[in-house]
């Protein structure tokens, strides 16, 4: 079906935390996959489907001992494990040191994952920069999306990375949800001057985060994260259909620069 590439460009926005929610909430089939060459969280962030601890070796450590040899989309399920509530997940390296003798293998990984047939992935791949590599599988995805909080900083890093990716993003804002649509829609004027898909938002609710991860009682359907994931997770999934649909109704059109002049029409969230 598709891939999207999740990742942000500074520090620690919530993009895992964000992956998760918009998972246990996607409206089709879906894997996450956590693609991120500095190492993983959810082997210990978030119960197996037994209660138990997730296998920090059975996911993408062992998913690279084997695919030197090829891989195809139908050897992913054969490292996955499942959360509690039932979300597929490929599991991610347990340090950043792992990823060295694996540079080969995220190009390898994109296309795989950008083919499995019965389900949508959401590739956590954490903060770009770091590791090159991980735009081989940038490559494969059929949507990127850059997290990002609404300070000074952290969008003075994204219009830089903006400038540097050679492709088309959509954008979503952590926001306060004091100055939810506020912030958004500062972030849309602030980025404007790109070629941008959509700017969207997801509330900043630590709350909601320490419910995804069963560390206290409660409704989290209720909280903000997982309203506001919804939303999102709707959105982003009819994106993509209709991305898919004009790929294959269209013929190729040499799209210029991606530096645009005028301001983006991205949706409003």
């Amino acid at each position: 079906m598709a891939l999207i590439a999740l990742a942000a460009d500074k520090g620690s926005p919530g993009v895992t935390t964000a992956a998760t929610a918009l998972g246990a909430v996607w409206p089709h089939p879906v894997l996450l996959a956590e693609c991120d060459p500095s190492g993983g969280d959810l082997a210990y962030r978030l119960p197996a489907l037994d209660g138990g601890v997730l296998n920090p070796t059975r996911g993408l450590l062992s998913l690279g001992a084997v695919a030197r040899r090829g891989l195809s989309p139908d050897q992913i399920y054969e490292h996955t494990q499942k959360l509690v509530g039932g979300l597929d997940v490929l599991a991610g390296l347990t340090n950043g040191e792992q990823a060295s003798g694996l540079t080969w293998l995220w190009g390898t990984l994109g296309r795989a994952l950008a083919a499995v047939p019965e389900a949508d992935v959401l590739a956590d791949c954490g903060r770009l920069g770091l590791h090159p590599q991980t735009n081989d599988l940038l490559a494969a995805a059929d949507a990127v999306v850059l997290f990002t909080r609404a300070s000074l900083d952290h969008v003075a890093h994204l219009r830089e990375r903006l400038t540097l990716l050679d492709r088309r993003v959509g954008v979503v804002v952590i926001a306060d949800p004091r100055s939810y649509r506020a912030s958004i829609d500062e972030v849309r004027r602030i980025v404007s001057g790109w070629d941008i898909s959509f700017v969207a938002g997801l509330a900043y609710d630590p709350k909601g985060a320490d419910l995804l991860s069963g560390q206290w009682g409660g409704r989290l359907d209720r909280s903000l994260l997982i309203r506001t994931a919804r939303e999102l997770a709707g959105r982003l999934a009819a994106h993509v259909t209709a991305n898919a649909a004009s790929d294959q109704d269209a013929p190729f059109v040499d799209p210029g620069p991606r530096r645009s002049r005028e301001p983006s029409s991205g949706a409003r969230p």
